[in-house]
Order: structure tokens, then sequence, then C-alpha cells
């Protein structure tokens, strides 16, 4: 009965002071070795005294290895239902099935140290695949006073801030985003990033043709890019042709017209509005002095603003014949017989009317008129603009295309979606990286209707 009791004693000094241990190491209270060495000492076993010098190499194989990646990510690697019983039994009670795991999990940690300890190999990048800064054309110079220049300002896919305006020495361009000193522009390239005041980044760079007209100064409503380039092809304006315009408006209709016939080709533009002839002419002049700047070659002067009624302008069409005609008015019906006998046979004349009831009063016009003109189309132009960008994470990096047999319990960060070299970060391989397409939330609405009609031999 005392021999029993004793091992009863010993084994229990041995045990629970261990599993104290333990527990109080899994919360974070117990990290000192010389305390843990002196809680092994209180077994009253036969061999507790030849272990007195090995304490400390005891008591640390007694618990728990975590390989350093997961102590690097903050998490502790799982351990399995054996590994959580090992731990509260004696070292001389486990078998060698408990033994031979643990080896395992210490040639694992070896291994993760090795790796993390490696220096990533170097990327070797073709030179092919780098692509120069910019590249120099022989007809475009560097930005200089006196042009008109577009500014812009996107932020999260989104354009926050767009301006055209002209470059002028000793002026500002201002916005809610910073300020930058024209002379700070004046000498860049276009398509130049340049930071503002307030350290954001905006692209300065020369506008297209279609992006003058929607933002240069207006007087009416202008055609919209769309609608003009429709009605270039219906009316098949190319180059040499002599093209009749009646409303110039603003004038973006006469510089569309004007790039389609050339040096070779005239246009000529009435208006009855003063104030409208006037707009037409400045937007026009303003356009081919910015383009002679930046060509450093004239744009050619073949449009001839008239201010006058077309009804009642029989000497200025005398002696002339058009290839086509396009008609930009309230009341386009009554202006047809005056044209008619200068258009060319087979020839069309575009109307752009902004309502249907404007498209029903020519069609009635044209049939009591009897004319010989025969409506071929009536048509809308409608744009639906999209928004089709990269998938990115809140962190600013890609998001990673996702196999079928994705396992969601899987090491987020065992995968990298992006590659670096030194400070260069390198695109992620291509058909990695997923899209998210939508439509536009703004979308234009209606501008206008077109109306082709040709001129047919009765």
């Amino acid at each position: 009965m005392t021999v029993s009791l004793h091992l009863g004693f010993s084994f229990m000094t041995r045990i629970f002071p261990k599993a104290y241990v333990i527990c109080l190491r899994r919360h974070n209270m117990v990290c000192n070795k010389p305390f843990l060495c002196a809680m092994r000492l209180f077994g009253t076993g036969p061999n507790d005294s030849d272990r007195e010098d090995s304490s400390s190499d005891a008591s640390a194989s007694a618990f728990p290895q975590f390989s350093r990646r997961a102590s690097l990510f903050g998490r502790r690697r799982p351990l399995s239902p054996l590994e959580r019983v090992s731990q509260l039994l004696p070292e001389d009670t486990l078998s060698q099935e408990v033994w031979a795991l643990r080896d395992t999990i210490k040639s694992q940690v070896e291994q993760d140290v090795q790796s993390l300890g490696k220096e990533p190999e170097a990327i070797e990048v073709p030179r092919e695949s780098i692509a120069p800064s910019q590249v120099c054309v022989p007809w475009e110079k560097p930005i200089c006073f006196g042009e008109t220049l577009l500014a812009e300002f996107s932020r999260k896919r989104c354009l926050k801030f767009q301006k055209m305006f002209q470059l002028k020495e000793g002026l500002k361009l201002s916005s809610n985003w910073g300020i930058i000193p024209h002379n700070d522009i004046k000498g860049r390239h276009a398509g130049s990033i340049i930071h503002t005041s307030k350290g954001m980044q905006f692209l300065i760079r020369r506008p297209g043709l279609d992006e003058f007209t929607l933002f240069m100064k207006r007087g009416p409503a202008i055609a919209y890019p769309k609608d003009a380039s429709a009605m270039l092809t219906m009316m098949d304006v190319t180059e040499g042709d002599c093209v009749l315009e009646s409303g110039s408006g603003s004038g973006a209709m006469s510089l569309f017209l004007s790039r389609a016939v050339g040096y070779k080709g005239s246009v000529l533009s009435v208006e009855i509005r003063e104030d409208h002839h006037r707009c037409a002419v400045l937007n026009y002049q303003r356009w081919r002095s910015s383009w002679s700047l930046r060509r450093g070659e004239e744009w050619p002067d073949n449009v001839h603003f008239h201010h006058g009624d077309l009804i009642s302008a029989g000497p200025l069409l005398a002696g002339r014949g058009f290839h086509s005609v396009a008609l930009d008015m309230v009341n386009p019906h009554l202006v047809l017989p005056a044209v008619v006998p200068h258009l060319h046979p087979g020839s069309v004349c575009a109307v752009y009317q902004a309502n249907i009831t404007q498209v029903i009063d020519l069609m009635e016009g044209l049939r009591c008129s009897a004319l010989p003109l025969v409506c071929e189309r009536i048509v809308e132009v409608q744009y639906r603009d999209w928004l089709v960008g990269p998938s990115y994470k809140k962190d600013g990096t890609f998001n990673k295309r996702k196999s079928p047999d994705y396992d969601d319990n899987a090491d987020d960060e065992s995968e990298s979606n992006e590659v670096t070299k030194g400070d260069m970060k390198l695109p992620v391989p291509f058909g990695d990286v997923p899209y998210i397409a939508r439509p536009h939330p703004e979308q234009t609405g209606h501008t206008a209707f077109l109306i082709k009609l040709r001129k047919i031999l009765k």
C-alpha cells in the first residue's frame, strides 16, 4: 500500500507541474526557461536527479514546435490530437509513433528556416520586353505657350476633373486638387504627368478634334462627334469635295467637314444669326492656331463663313455646285427649294434634327414640295460606354483568378500575385488576373435624328 501511494504521488508530481506550465505557456504567461527548469525539479522520480543538467533541453522538447513561417504571419500551426495528448504525458512513456511524428515536425521546421533564409532568385528580364519611355514623333513638338491643352485627373477608375485651357505665360491651372503654373507645363511633351501643389497627378495632353468640339465655347448646341461622324459617312465626304453647310452654330460640324475635304476641298458655311456666326469663326481660328503651334504647319483654311439667310442667298450660290449638303436648322424644308438645284444628281443631303416633330414637318414638306429627293434613312445614333478593368484588392494589389478546384482553407499568404525585382514591379502572368466589366453609370442620352435625303432624276 505504501509503495502504491508513493508511486501515485510521484506520478502526480511529475504530471501536474508540466500540465500547469503548458497552460501558462499557451496563454503567453510563462516564457522563462529557469522557471521551467525549477518546475521540472519538483518530480521525485528516480531519474530526475540524473537529468538535472539537461532539464532545459528536455523542457524545451516537451513543448510544441511551431514553424518559423507560421510565427511570421502571427498564427500557430494546428496540432493533431496525438500531439496534444503526447504533450501531457511523460517522455519516457511515449511510443515510437509519437517520436517519429516529432522528428517529422522538426525536419519541417528546419526546411522552413532554410527556405526563409534563402534570398529570392533574380528574375532575368529580356531587354526586348522593356519598351522605351517615349517615342519622338517627327511632327510633334514640345508644349509651348498659345496651345490648347486638356488636363485630366482620375481616382479609383473615375474621372474626377477634366478641363480644356489655353496655355499662357504667368497663368495657373486651378482646381480643387491643387494648382499647376502654366510655366511648369511649357516645354514638356504631351501626355506628361504633372503634380499639383497638393501632390495630385494630373495628365496634361493635347485634345483631339472630337474633344475640342465638346469643350470649346458654345453658343447654340453643337453637333456631337458621334452624330457628325455618322453624317460624314452618309454624305460620303472625301478629300477635294465641295460641301455646303447651313447652320454654322458653334463651328463643330464645320471643323469636321474641314478635315474631311482637306486642302483641295472647300466648305461654305452659312449662318443666319450674327452671334452664332462669330462664335463659329472664333472656334475655327482657335483650333487652327493651336494646330499650327502643335504641328508646325497650317491647318487648311478651307471653310468660308457667311452671315446671311440661305433662302435669299441666290447670288452666293450662283454658278456653284456641291457634292453634298449638311443642314442643321429648325425648318430645313424651307431652304431645300433653294439648295437642291445646286446639288449634284445622286448626291446626299444630310439633315440634323433635334426632335421627332421636326422630322415629321420635314417629311410633310418633302411631300408637298415635289422636290427630286427621296428619304433613304432616318436614324438615331446611340453609344453605350463600358467600364472594363482588372479586379483589385483593398490594399491595391490584383486579385488572382481561382481554379475550379480552389481550396478555401489554403494559405493565401503562400500565393504571391506580383513579382518584384528590386524596386521594379513586374506584371503578373498573362491571364492570372480577373476583370470586371459593366456599363458606365453615366450614359449619353438622345442628341438628334439624322435624315438621309438623296437627289434623283425623275
